[in-house]
């Protein structure tokens, strides 16, 4: 059976990048993420395996980076290297994937946005420490 790409949302902010991967009732998710790309795969509801392999547009920090699942989809917040400056695109190649969109809900100036930022991850970590974080990242 042949694996297909998950649609992909992301937003930029000045600390983090945020990704998320639509797939609604996901088994077997599995998040690596490197310096330099992210590697996402998991089966969908119907059993076909969803796969997507990322090259960052910058360098990010894959140790202070955390991933959360529910069961509409799998969210990444990724630590950048080089904190308040924004990225263009998530690639690293300046060509925009079919399945990767700009996830228009969340994006905004930065103006101030720090305070939104910090709550949008400490949000993150406490339904971590929950037990929701199924990936072992």
């Amino acid at each position: 059976m042949a694996r297909q790409h998950a649609r992909t949302l992301w937003y930029d902010r000045p600390k983090y990048v945020f990704m998320e991967f639509c797939v609604e009732d996901s088994t077997d998710v599995q998040v690596l993420l490197e310096d330099h790309r992210i590697v996402f795969s998991c089966k969908n509801a119907d059993g076909v395996e969803m796969y997507n392999e990322i090259e960052f547009y910058a360098k990010v920090n894959s140790k202070d980076s955390q991933d959360k699942r529910s069961s509409r989809s799998i969210t990444c917040f990724v630590r950048k290297w080089k904190e308040k400056v924004a990225w263009p695109r998530l690639t690293k190649e300046d060509i925009k994937p079919v399945w990767l969109s700009v996830d228009f809900d969340n994006w905004r100036d930065w103006e101030g946005d720090e305070e939104v930022e910090l709550a949008q991850v400490e949000h993150y970590a406490e339904d971590e420490s929950s037990g929701e974080d199924m990936t072992g990242t």
